[in-house]
């Protein structure tokens, strides 16, 4: 029988700058028209199992803050992923078997942090798998709004963040990681992450850029 994962402890890394970001294949131009915001998984559940008040996670916070700041300013549709807990293990699928039964329905697991809430107008989607696409109506809500491009930046970087990234490419929807808005279980993680997306599916870039385009 598989033995569960928990999520591991994780200690504090550096975030990449831009002068460590690698080349994207892809030369697609941000639009603030074309694009979406995606805050993937900021619950607490996950954002604890950083050390707190140190990169990683302090500056992700601060950058992810920015980019909803930036994207509401602009009429960029923000939308959250979000996981219920107490799931089912039928509803929780092959992921129970890697990773335990998940968080709990409790208010030190499930809501969003505190610094990244959700405002008025913001979409929060219910998370079910790694990619965010999977069993949600996120492809259909972007479509009615217009949009071919989506911003992603959360936690973790290279899981849900780069599989969201990776099936938003094979729906012709191009995707963009904000790679100092992100967060990992290490930084070797981190930069195997953002290394894999560029060469494959995605534009990489820092919060910086990713404002000064939708501005």
């Amino acid at each position: 029988m598989t033995a569960h994962r928990r999520l591991p402890s994780i200690a504090g890394y550096a975030l990449p700058t831009e002068a460590d970001l690698p080349a994207s294949r892809a030369d697609w131009a941000l639009r603030a028209d074309r694009t979406a915001l995606l805050v993937h998984d900021m619950q607490a559940y996950f954002v604890d199992a950083f050390a707190p008040g140190v990169a990683p996670i302090e500056p992700a916070v601060a950058h992810i803050a920015a980019l909803l700041e930036a994207a509401r300013a602009n009429d960029v549709p923000v939308f959250y992923t979000a996981q219920d807990g107490d799931q089912e293990r039928r509803d929780r699928g092959l992921q129970a078997d890697l990773w335990g039964p998940g968080m709990r329905h409790v208010p030190e697991h499930q809501p969003i942090i505190a610094p990244l809430a959700p405002a008025a107008g913001d979409i929060v989607l219910v998370k079910h798998r790694y990619s965010a696409f999977q069993r949600s109506n996120l492809e259909r809500l972007m479509r009615a709004r217009g949009r071919d491009q989506l911003v992603i930046c959360g936690v973790y970087a290279h899981i849900g963040c780069a599989l969201t990234a990776a099936e938003a490419f094979q729906l012709d929807i191009e995707p963009f990681m904000a790679a100092d808005a992100l967060a990992d279980f290490s930084r070797s993680w981190h930069d195997a992450a953002l290394a894999q997306a560029a060469d494959c599916f995605a534009v990489v870039r820092s919060t910086r850029q990713i404002i000064e385009a939708l501005t």
